[in-house]
């Protein structure tokens, strides 16, 4: 063990913990305010609850064994975790229980960015009850594809450096999938439901911000240059893709609005999670412009579907998710690092067939699970809160709170 690779990955595992309060706040100022409780507790609660269900079980689910579509049961109760250092299939240069506490954390957000689609209409019990299902027969089994050399997409020569299909394909098309089950909030397009709070949003994007670059910088799982390459293109994807997505909004409303700008740099985080250990040079200023760009355009698309996507997770997390996976198929540089050559750099079409192979089987996988899950949980003890405490709020239906004093 290396004490300063070491020193790196637990503090990058710290960073991605910090997100998750930072997804709350990036969320909770979009939702109205007799709301902002309900957005607030459904992040948090999710590092208390999937932070004890991955010790439990899920852990030994993501990364136990060598079977294409799931690990075994031999790390379950974190049964030799502290001593394996092997868990994905070869050495690791960190503890197994650092290793443990990194991937603890993707485990935690992953599901509560399903959240924003569904803002201001879950029953907190359902939604205790789906995430808990999702967190163990969706997300580890796609965690072990990922990431395990045992896993289908591993063993294809698909690469998912952070979590491009793992987390955001994930999540955002889990988040298709509950708003199919749980329908449009009451009002929805016939009355205002306006941002009621965008600092809450501003502050929110920089602790998401900042805290990627423990995300996709920590990934490397090494204090070396290929971590320094991550972090630089995890800045530049999301100031580019910024940039693009507030010249859109020009052309197209007249105006480049604040939400805006958070918007388009969480897509730029989105897309360059899965290529930031693998792309170079300026690759990450074109994938964070097609991001920003293509993003932006994908806001039509809750529209075309007839679907209430309150905060526009299906055009950030899973258009965005989708774009660094495939776009990754193309920037893909072998002198950053050996593991794959895309199309822009001689490596031929091999590993993009292996991208967007990667993307269909995640979005089919993750798509037809969850829907039978959040349709089971809204057939036995409810996922959608009923009329009166939707129209009174989630804050006092739900929690008995108020997160504004009169």
């Amino acid at each position: 063990m290396d004490a300063g690779n070491n020193a790196w990955v637990l503090t990058s595992a710290a960073l991605i913990l910090f997100m998750t309060p930072g997804l709350a706040f990036f969320y909770a100022g979009m939702v109205r305010s007799k709301n902002v409780l309900g957005m607030l507790m459904q992040n948090i609660f999710a590092m208390g609850l999937i932070s004890v269900l991955w010790a439990f079980i899920g852990f030994s689910l993501a990364f136990g064994g060598d079977g294409n579509f799931v690990g075994n049961l031999d790390y379950a109760f974190m049964n030799d975790v502290a001593t394996t250092i092997d868990f994905p299939g070869f050495e690791l240069a960190v503890p197994g229980m650092t290793f443990f506490a990194f991937q603890m954390m993707f485990a935690i957000i992953t599901p509560a960015l399903i959240t924003g689609a569904t803002a201001d209409r879950l029953k907190f019990s359902g939604y205790a009850l789906f995430i808990a299902l999702w967190s163990l027969i969706v997300y580890s089994p796609v965690a072990h594809w990922v990431w395990d050399t045992g896993g289908w997409i591993f063993d294809s020569g698909a690469l998912d450096f952070a979590g491009g299909a793992a987390i955001h394909i994930n999540a955002g098309v889990a988040a298709l999938a509950v708003v199919m089950v749980v329908g449009p909030r009451r009002g929805h397009g016939s009355e205002p439901m306006p941002p009621h709070n965008l600092p809450l949003t501003v502050l929110g994007t920089g602790i998401l911000w900042f805290g990627w670059f423990g995300f996709n910088a920590g990934s490397a799982l090494l204090a070396d240059g290929i971590a320094s390459q991550a972090l630089v293109n995890t800045h530049l994807a999301a100031a580019s893709a910024m940039l693009g997505w507030l010249v859109v909004e020009k052309i197209k409303t007249g105006h480049a609005t604040t939400l805006g700008a958070c918007s388009g740099a969480v897509a730029g985080l989105v897309a360059i999670t899965p290529c930031a250990g693998f792309v170079g040079g300026l690759s990450p200023i074109w994938i964070g412009l097609i991001a920003g760009v293509v993003c932006y355009l994908a806001l039509g698309l809750k529209t075309a579907l007839k679907l209430d996507d309150s905060l526009d997770v299906i055009a950030v997390h899973l258009v965005g998710g989708l774009i660094g996976t495939i776009l990754l198929g193309f920037f893909a540089d072998d002198t950053v690092n050996a593991l794959g050559d895309g199309l822009f750099y001689g490596g031929g079409g091999e590993l993009l067939k292996d991208q967007v192979l990667a993307a269909l089987g995640v979005m089919v996988f993750s798509g037809v699970v969850t829907y039978i899950l959040a349709t089971i949980v809204q057939k036995t003890i409810g996922l959608r809160v009923d009329e009166d405490g939707e129209l009174t709020g989630l804050d006092q239906s739900q929690h008995a709170e108020s997160a504004y004093q009169p």
